[in-house]
């Protein structure tokens, strides 16, 4: 998340340089061809495995996924105190061999040497305990179904709060296709290759979401916001769930992600708070010019996870799918009495894979019933694989 919140925060800025009277947009040739900055994304779990996404920045216009730093030396490091190798799979993704104790007296950081011979630390920052989620609910409301949080530190110790959340929900396709094109004809009644008929979509949370009790006599967050779903989510179809994580972090990481947030989601007009300089933990020791972006903190992680099913919400809600503009199917006529079945007409429609038939036709004629891919096969918007967690 961090890596792409960075991402959004460059492109804010891009976003600022262009004229509103502009009808081709202005990329400067620092934007155009960007340097390529060491990007650090996680953090040292002290009670787990710790995982470590190392990237590279790159152009704003670039249409590829950032590129990976890939066969990096990377250790955990306790000050004055061993250190741990954490070993890289898949490309650019490091993780510690087993889960970890981290010791909470000590104080611990991130160290690697990258493949091009640059050493890259972290600042050394204390162990931070994160304590356990109180509650975590949804309530149907009349502006949706609002998902809300609370949690507390009896020792007053913690005071700095950063939640993730990932969403899952069902995918119902609306058709269920009962030919298929192979080989240059359509086969029916029996498909070979038979499309799903459910499927799970994932996504991440792209928002930043704090919380600061040091304002308070309790270190005591209460019914804090997390998510809102309106009524006409297509999430809310069958049943949706959402994993949140909870984090402990120091004023000084409260402080980086505090800045992340305004860089990224408050700037919109003349009025609102100026882009500062993220400036994040982590340094190039081999060459103090070359910059690093992100702050690796050392905490464990608390979670929970709530279910909404639909038969528990507002019989008057809709209940879209997601599929509205599938509706109604195309019919692909290839031959009407007396012109003989042609051959190329179907390979022409279905030979491609994007355009699907769905149902043979006879009554006027030779036909078929057809949707693109995305409204038949439902695994263009999620996994037919059932995670492991669902019902």
């Amino acid at each position: 998340m961090n890596s792409i919140l960075l991402l959004t925060h460059r492109l804010r800025w891009v976003l600022l340089l262009l004229l509103p009277a502009c009808t081709d947009p202005y990329l400067p040739e620092a934007v155009k061809n960007s340097p390529s900055y060491l990007v650090v994304d996680g953090f040292l779990n002290s009670k787990g495995v710790t995982t470590i996404k190392l990237s590279r920045t790159y152009a704003v216009g670039a249409k590829t996924a950032p590129p990976a730093e890939t066969k990096a030396t990377v250790y955990l490091e306790e000050e004055a105190g061993p250190r741990t190798l954490l070993r890289e799979a898949p490309a650019g993704i490091y993780t510690s061999p087993t889960a970890l104790t981290l010791n909470p007296a000590k104080r611990y950081r991130l160290h690697l040497n990258t493949l091009a011979n640059q050493e890259y630390a972290s600042n050394f920052v204390p162990v931070k305990n994160t304590p356990l989620i109180d509650d975590f609910s949804w309530r149907a409301e009349n502006n949706g179904v609002n998902i809300r949080l609370s949690t507390h530190d009896p020792a007053n110790a913690t005071r700095y709060y950063r939640w993730d959340y990932v969403e899952t929900w069902e995918i119902n396709p609306i058709y269920r296709p009962q030919v298929e094109y192979s080989a240059g004809t359509i086969n029916f009644p029996d498909i070979t290759v038979p499309y799903p008929t459910k499927c799970w979509g994932t996504a991440p949370s792209t928002t930043v979401l704090l919380a600061n009790t040091t304002p308070l006599s309790q270190d005591v967050v209460a019914d804090r916001p997390l998510r809102q779903l309106p009524p006409s989510s297509e999430r809310l179809n069958t049943r949706y769930s959402v994993l949140v994580q909870q984090f402990a972090l120091t004023k000084e990481e409260f402080d980086y992600w505090e800045l992340l947030r305004k860089n990224t989601e408050s700037i919109g007009s003349l009025f609102d708070a100026q882009p500062a300089q993220l400036i994040g933990n982590v340094h190039c020791l081999s060459n103090s010019a070359d910059l690093a972006l992100g702050f690796v903190g050392a905490h464990s992680v608390t979670e929970k996870r709530l279910f909404v099913d639909r038969r528990d919400l507002p019989r008057h809600w809709p209940t879209p799918s997601g599929y509205e503009a599938c509706y109604p199917p195309d019919t692909v006529w290839l031959s009407k009495p007396p012109l003989k079945y042609p051959q190329e007409a179907l390979k022409s429609y279905f030979a491609s894979g994007e355009y699907i038939p769905i149902e043979h036709i006879t009554l006027l004629g030779i036909g078929y019933t057809g949707k693109s891919r995305d409204c038949v096969d439902c695994r263009t918007r999620g996994s037919a694989i059932k995670p492991s967690f669902w019902p």
